[in-house]
């Protein structure tokens, strides 16, 4: 493995907290992928899935975290690195949230933290993916200093990809 340090596991902003899976979010993650409108997943499906990035946690140092409000304590999504469409060495920053509390702020905020920790890894870049369709998330991105480096075609349609350096 390329010498990163860790990708810190439990991250706090003012309004979220950003921490490790339990098998607890089974249900609340199943929701949020619902969401998407094909299908609900069983929720065994979810606790394998959880299993399955805890593992890749342990293997790569980096992670995908359920994102909770601080105050309300509730799973609203989750935010992190992932190796995707990249490498280890530029993994690729994803996020989701729920619906209910779109329009907040929150991706902007979560993502800022994953941000932050991946800089602390020693990481020089990364990317992320997003549908060209998806004009928040893209803001998101523009926000926190991703460039747009192209599009490409896919089954599910256009995808920006977005790049960026860090210190």
């Amino acid at each position: 493995m390329p010498p990163y340090e860790t990708m810190p596991f439990h991250l706090e902003t003012e309004r979220l907290i950003l921490r490790p899976w339990a098998e607890s979010d089974a249900a609340e993650f199943t929701a949020l992928l619902a969401e998407r409108g094909k299908g609900t997943p069983a929720v065994e499906d979810i606790r394998t899935s959880i299993a399955n990035l805890l593992a890749a946690t342990a293997s790569t140092g980096i992670a995908l975290l359920p994102v909770q409000r601080r105050d309300e304590g509730d799973f609203i999504g989750y935010c992190g690195l992932i190796i995707g469409r990249s490498t280890i060495e530029e993994p690729e920053i994803a996020y989701e949230l729920c619906r209910r509390v779109h329009g907040r702020g929150y991706a902007t905020e979560a993502a800022a933290a994953v941000l932050d920790a991946a800089i602390a890894t020693g990481r020089r870049r990364l990317w992320s993916t997003v549908g060209t369709w998806n004009a928040p998330s893209l803001r998101v991105l523009e926000k926190l200093g991703f460039e747009r480096d192209r599009v490409t075609t896919e089954d599910a349609g256009e995808v920006a990809w977005l790049t960026r350096s860090l210190p």
